[in-house]
């Protein structure tokens, strides 16, 4: 994977709070193989995964919890956008007697209450699924000096969830984001969506301030492909 590239390449489009997620994005759909006609994406936000697609699709189920995102998400005769929260009994039901030649998600799955639950009832639907995850190791730093635990699950935890189900491939990619400016490297960490919506009290968010002296942020993604357990 060409990963690294991207990430050096937009490295200096660090305004774009969501940067990282449509490098993500474009080099997730560069490893798909073989032109699946038939795709569930999860997560599927504004449409980064979809406008990076170049073939022919008869089928482009999106997914996404939030309702603002789905009506960004484009348009067109062969994508159906539907409103779930992939934890849900209503997208497990959704699910049922489907098949999709793969699933896809970006920067998505990290957040699932249970994801050995999720990619168990996946697995009923595809034996193909191409996805890429943050990981704790995100903003390790910040947590350090804050003493908080990571709102995301760990790159072991990630492993195991999939592993319980399918036989799989795995990328783990560690990258840098370089700020000019402390304070929009602050407002970048608010804005980005990878914190998960948790914020520090006042004491720690001074304490953080003061004390983070790197000039960059920290990610780490996990990118994972299975293979169908026999």
């Amino acid at each position: 994977m060409s990963v690294k590239n991207e990430f050096t390449k937009h490295a200096k489009d660090y305004n774009n709070n969501n940067i990282i997620q449509q490098i993500i994005a474009k080099a997730l759909v560069r490893e798909i193989k073989n032109n699946p006609e038939t795709i569930l994406e999860l997560g599927c936000g504004s449409g980064q995964v979809y406008k990076n697609i170049n073939w022919n699709i008869k089928e482009y189920d999106a997914i996404d919890f939030s309702s603002s995102m789905c009506q960004l998400h484009p348009r067109a005769n062969n994508i159906k956008i539907n409103c779930f929260d992939f934890d849900s009994k209503d997208f497990f039901d959704f699910l049922k007697d489907k098949h999709f030649d793969i699933v896809l998600s970006s920067s998505a799955m990290q957040w699932s209450k249970d994801l050995t639950k999720l990619v168990s009832k996946l697995k009923e639907c595809t034996d193909n699924i191409n996805a890429v995850l943050f990981t704790s190791n995100t903003f390790k730093t910040i947590q350090e000096i804050t003493n908080s635990k990571s709102p995301i699950l760990s790159s072991i935890e990630i492993k195991k969830a999939f592993e319980h189900s399918f036989n799989c491939e795995f990328e783990i990619y560690n990258y840098n984001l370089e700020f000019d400016d402390k304070k929009l490297m602050f407002d970048y960490i608010k804005n980005s969506g990878v914190s998960g919506g948790s914020s520090l009290s006042f004491k720690d968010a001074k304490k953080l301030y003061k004390e983070y002296t790197l000039n960059y942020l920290e990610f780490e993604v996990i990118f994972v492909k299975t293979i169908s357990k026999s």
